[in-house]
């Protein structure tokens, strides 16, 4: 009988938060499905479970809907094969990511080999490489895929055994050598740059807004005015967050709080700050540098505690994924914005004019984002901060005046 045609290969774009289980924060782990649809770790599934009272009914961490008990948790294999292909693509993926950085090594490496013989060559008073080359040395180039080609410079044999000879024929390989090295990166890097096709919302940092009689400040120093300090609320913070004494700083934890509860609490590590604006103008800074994968901006108090910082029509972020790529989230569109990571986000939330802004505050400030922003409900200062990694922290800063 013969095989089913499986057809033609269909590529799929997946991230860890597709795949992820929002107890543990980290990849699905024999994943179990409850009858809902959600699905968990299942060893997270039975801890969060334990944990609780036994009075209370178990019910779907993400949902809250009833599960009837006794309840077997089965492995639900289709995920695991995926969260297994997923893991393996991360694995190849980073083995090619690292065969540009040992072609840049071999590159140093030949140039202090060229300065090395040169140097020899001017102590003995040589002359320099010609075009003729006798010799047979080893010599690498590059392949097309970016790996390394082990091949002869030469298959002619060696016809001249003098010292000085062999010196000028070792510096013309070596030569050769570094020329085809910079060809290759120069033909890489050129192409590595060509501009991609990004969506583009409908007011993006490109486009001016529609009202510029009052456009965001440029420069971070001319918000000192409008300065905040804003700290974070306990009762919305994620299990898996901690909150700093002074309120200041959220970090992933360690060890998830499983006994905190409460409705307003979001599910995935989010936090919301207890202030809430609803007119006039703000203006704080985050520290992002201690977090691998972050997002930060504004949302309303009733946002969704099940959903993702700038996927609803009542939150707005800017978020960096952890792989290169800073975007932006409004009106649960994403935009590209490029691959630079800001250290420090300044936020610039304009009520008065209807107006969010978002800023990259280093040596130099860089406007990132801007986009109309309506304050129908109270707009708080909101976080999301990716809980792969315990210890990731996100730090509301002072402002330098």
């Amino acid at each position: 009988m013969a095989g089913v045609d499986p057809g033609p290969a269909i590529p799929v774009w997946l991230v860890e938060d597709d795949l992820g289980c929002i107890i543990c924060q980290g990849l699905l782990a024999t994943p179990a499905t409850l009858p809902c649809g959600h699905s968990f770790c299942r060893d997270c599934l039975k801890g969060l479970w334990a944990a609780g009272s036994a009075s209370r009914p178990r019910s779907c961490p993400t949902c809250r809907e009833s599960a009837p008990a006794p309840l077997q948790l089965r492995k639900n294999t289709l995920l695991q094969e995926l969260v297994d292909k997923y893991s393996r693509a991360l694995r190849e993926a980073a083995a090619q990511k690292s065969i540009p950085e040992v072609g840049r090594e071999l590159a140093e490496l030949v140039e202090q080999l060229v300065d090395i013989v040169r140097s020899l060559q001017s102590q003995r008073h040589l002359p320099e490489s010609g075009p003729d080359n006798e010799g047979s040395t080893p010599s690498m180039s590059m392949s097309s895929s970016g790996g390394v080609d082990l091949s002869l410079a030469s298959s002619k044999p060696v016809t001249s055994n003098t010292p000085e000879r062999k010196t000028r024929d070792i510096l013309h390989d070596l030569e050769e050598i570094q020329k085809k090295l910079r060809e290759n990166f120069t033909w890489k890097e050129a192409f590595e740059e060509q501009p991609q096709e990004v969506q583009e919302a409908p007011y993006s940092s490109s486009r001016p807004l529609p009202d510029q009689s009052h456009p965001a400040p440029k420069s971070a120093s001319r918000f000192a005015q409008w300065a905040i300090s804003p700290t974070f609320d306990l009762r919305s913070h994620s299990c898996s967050l901690e909150v700093s004494k002074d309120g200041r700083a959220v970090t992933v934890s360690r060890h998830p709080q499983t006994h905190l509860g409460g409705h307003e609490r979001f599910v995935t590590c989010q936090a919301l700050c207890s202030q809430a604006f609803s007119s006039g103008q703000q203006y704080w800074e985050v520290d992002t540098q201690h977090c691998s994968h972050w997002a930060v901006g504004v949302a309303s108090w009733g946002m969704k505690r099940t959903q993702i910082l700038g996927r609803t029509q009542d939150s707005y972020c800017v978020e960096w994924k952890g792989t290169s790529q800073l975007s932006a989230w409004h009106m649960v569109k994403e935009t590209v914005l490029g691959s630079d990571r800001p250290k420090v986000v300044g936020i610039w939330l304009d009520l008065q004019e209807g107006n969010l802004a978002f800023y990259s505050v280093a040596d130099q400030e860089t406007l990132l984002y801007e986009c109309p922003v309506s304050a129908s409900s109270p707009l708080h200062p909101a976080f999301w901060l990716y809980g792969l990694n315990p210890g990731n922290s996100l730090t509301i800063r002072p402002i330098r005046v």
